[in-house]
């Protein structure tokens, strides 16, 4: 059974006499304490393994793909393009004034990397059974991996998004500064997610095949297609507790409020945030609850 790692001198070991004796350097693995979640010297100490499993999610998901890396803008793109047919031309849904295209396209940028990020850090685990079962390494670096990897995705399709805003003529002011924090409060919000249920697919796999059903539910709850403000006033604090609904009205803001002369609902923020760091505190507790039986049952 496989437990967490606290390395002890051997001569402190309780029923190693003589251990210091010894020339053969040992390491006992022993479990962590309860409340120990996050080893952070640990997990700086394990970086490099870190970046080297990023790349590898990289460098797996578009081998042998005729397009590469261009399929990180082809998705949002296409996703754009119907929903500013169906929404935007047919439906005619309200964008604040701008442009819908631009409208949707900023919002599904945060939005797929958030939903790709929780998919893969979901399924990391499950697909990492030969690591995991083979050598110890703190278990939390394999879902950071793979939102690590998520971000280069986000980085391509932002230039499209950065070609749209010259087209439609958009002007930059200092909100746009405020995209490396949402851009972190993102990346935190779906590492707790997709860590929780990395740890919850191990024991169950029903995970895998409700992930996708739930993420789009919660898509519909996030106003991607629609402004925030097309909710009545008095049920706006329901939708604050979707902790993406400020971060996307955050990131649409920064990169758009030249246009919708739109101002940072700070109180928004300020409740994603929360929720964001909390989650993910429940989840690295849980993870590590968790993290004892991973080499059994995966």
């Amino acid at each position: 059974m496989e437990t967490g790692v606290a390395i002890k001198d051997p001569a402190e070991a309780e029923g190693r006499e003589g251990a210091h004796e010894s020339p053969v350097p040992e390491t006992i693995i022993e479990p962590r304490p309860a409340w120990g979640a996050i080893d952070f010297p640990e997990l700086w100490h394990a970086r490099e393994l870190l970046f080297f499993l990023a790349w590898r999610e990289v460098k797996v998901r578009y081998k042998q793909t005729a397009l590469g890396v261009a399929w990180a803008v082809i998705q949002p793109l296409f996703l754009m393009i119907v929903f500013a047919v169906f929404f935007g031309r047919l439906a005619r849904i309200p964008s604040d004034n701008i442009p819908y295209p631009l409208f949707v396209y900023a919002g599904l940028l945060p939005w797929m990397f958030f939903s790709n990020a929780i998919t893969m850090s979901g399924n990391s685990l499950i697909g990492s059974t030969n690591l995991i079962t083979k050598v110890y390494f703190p278990r939390m670096i394999i879902p950071g991996a793979a939102v690590l990897a998520s971000l280069v995705d986000l980085a391509i399709a932002f230039s499209l998004l950065v070609v749209m805003m010259v087209w439609y003529r958009v002007p930059v002011g200092l909100p746009i500064l405020m995209i490396p924090v949402l851009v972190f409060m993102t990346s935190v919000l779906a590492l707790g997610v997709g860590m929780w249920l990395a740890a919850v697919q191990v024991k169950y796999r029903d995970i895998r095949y409700t992930m996708p059903f739930l993420l789009q539910l919660w898509m519909f709850a996030t106003p991607i297609i629609y402004p925030a403000s097309l909710v009545p006033a008095r049920y706006r604090w329901i939708t604050s507790l979707n902790p993406m609904t400020g971060i996307i009205e955050g990131y649409r803001t920064a990169l758009l409020g030249g246009i919708s002369g739109a101002h940072f609902d700070w109180g928004s923020l300020g409740i994603s945030a929360l929720i964001a760091v909390a989650f993910l505190i429940y989840a690295a507790f849980d993870f590590r609850r968790m993290e004892r039986a991973f080499a059994d049952l995966a």
